[in-house]
């Protein structure tokens, strides 16, 4: 069990709840005209809005920070996402048990999932391996099940606002099992080469930024049981380098 935002989540329903609902039991034993107490008050008024929140983020969506680069160029530092929290079944919160059976990920999803190393830490990656593939990557260059992913290059990538750090990487656009997204690569930059099996239950992930992802090539793969939803929407981004809104970024669709 984690003592995260979802546990106090959890702990605050349960608590706001019982006050109000035992105060609403006793009331008939109360002297006519006595001042409700302010903790009653307090409860009647928060437990409905927390329950409400409770429910949206345990089982439709959920809002992430991206904190770092290693999802550039498709996800900047300073984005804002939504994720779907159903789309790989339904699970309870702090305990996270699935319940309901939805669905797996795939080939190309962008999966935000509890790091298998440190599961109080949330990670977001693109899923590259499904269980029962063999995943090679050699010279930049990705391998599923002995078949090279096409890669197309297309420019040096110019980076704006957060996205300066990259400046001077080749963009590629990749395709990944009729998946579409673009990947950055640092020619030069040594980074972990081999070939990796995905077991039963296991989901293999790299950052769309290869050459700066601390990614299942570092510390293998992500279990079924981690997985925290699919990632499918920028809401919000700030480009903290010039002080403002990305409005250019707003309203972005993932894949």
């Amino acid at each position: 069990m984690d003592f995260d935002f979802s546990f106090f989540l959890v702990m605050a329903t349960i608590v706001t709840g019982i006050i109000w609902g035992s105060y609403a039991l006793l009331r008939r034993f109360q002297p006519a005209g006595a001042k409700e107490p302010v903790i009653v008050e307090y409860a009647r008024s928060f437990f409905p809005i927390i329950l409400i929140v409770l429910l949206l983020r345990s089982f439709l969506v959920e809002p992430f920070r991206i904190p770092s680069g290693s999802m550039m160029p498709t996800l900047l530092i300073g984005d804002f996402i939504l994720v779907n929290k159903y789309a790989y079944g339904i699970r309870l919160p702090v305990l996270n048990t699935k319940i309901v059976d939805m669905g797996e990920p795939e080939r190309g999803d962008i999966v935000v999932f509890r790091f298998p190393k440190d599961p109080t830490i949330d990670y977001i990656k693109r899923v590259i391996g499904v269980p029962g593939d063999r995943i090679a990557y050699f010279n930049k260059q990705l391998y599923v099940n002995g078949e090279a992913v096409k890669q197309t290059d297309i420019a040096e990538y110019q980076g704006v606002g957060q996205g300066n750090i990259m400046t001077g990487a080749r963009l590629l656009s990749e395709n990944l099992s009729g998946i579409q997204h673009d990947i950055l690569i640092r020619e030069g930059q040594p980074s972990v080469q081999g070939e990796f099996a995905v077991p039963e239950g296991h989901y293999f992930v790299m950052g769309d930024n290869r050459d700066n992802s601390n990614d299942s090539r570092y510390w293998g793969t992500v279990p079924e049981s981690h997985l925290v939803g699919k990632a499918f929407f920028i809401w919000m981004s700030f480009d903290w380098e010039n002080g403002g809104v990305a409005f250019d970024r707003l309203g972005t669709i993932l894949n």
